[in-house]
């Protein structure tokens, strides 16, 4: 099973763009924190933060592009994909991104706690990632 939930805070505002189909990808970089902490022999273990990319497709990406900002903490789940792609300088390069198939604001920047669900942006719905060629995929 490919699952992956994460829960950070938006590190950049989204970066959306619509496909010629009509389609919306939007696509954030999401901060997850592990806190700090001292073992029983006294070492010190520091706090670690992790960058993830994370692309949204359809309904949900529209909707990321009206509610998420930079500094919100969100909850995201969805599954790991990685993939191969060669830039304009010809250089190789591996990346690993979150395909987000459900978003949770949990804070927005500069406001009281709340949990707005944004489940696919629908009721329920279950959402398919569109097949498209690579020069359509969002590369950072």
């Amino acid at each position: 099973m490919n699952k992956v939930i994460l829960i950070g805070n938006v590190g950049t505002d989204p970066n959306v763009r619509y496909l010629d189909s009509g389609v919306c990808v939007a696509q954030i970089r999401l901060a997850t924190t592990e806190r700090g902490y001292t073992l029983q022999n006294g070492t010190q273990v520091p706090e670690r933060t992790e960058w993830h990319n994370v692309i949204f497709w359809r309904k949900l990406a529209e909707i990321v592009e009206k509610h998420v900002h930079k500094g919100d903490k969100i909850l995201v789940d969805g599954k790991i994909q990685s993939r191969n792609y060669t830039d304009q300088q010809g250089m190789s390069h591996h990346i690993t991104e979150i395909m987000a198939e459900n978003m949770e604001i949990l804070v927005r920047k500069n406001d009281s706690p709340r949990r707005d669900d944004y489940n696919n942006g629908t009721q329920n719905q279950q959402l398919v990632e569109p097949t498209v060629a690579d020069d359509e995929r969002i590369i950072p």
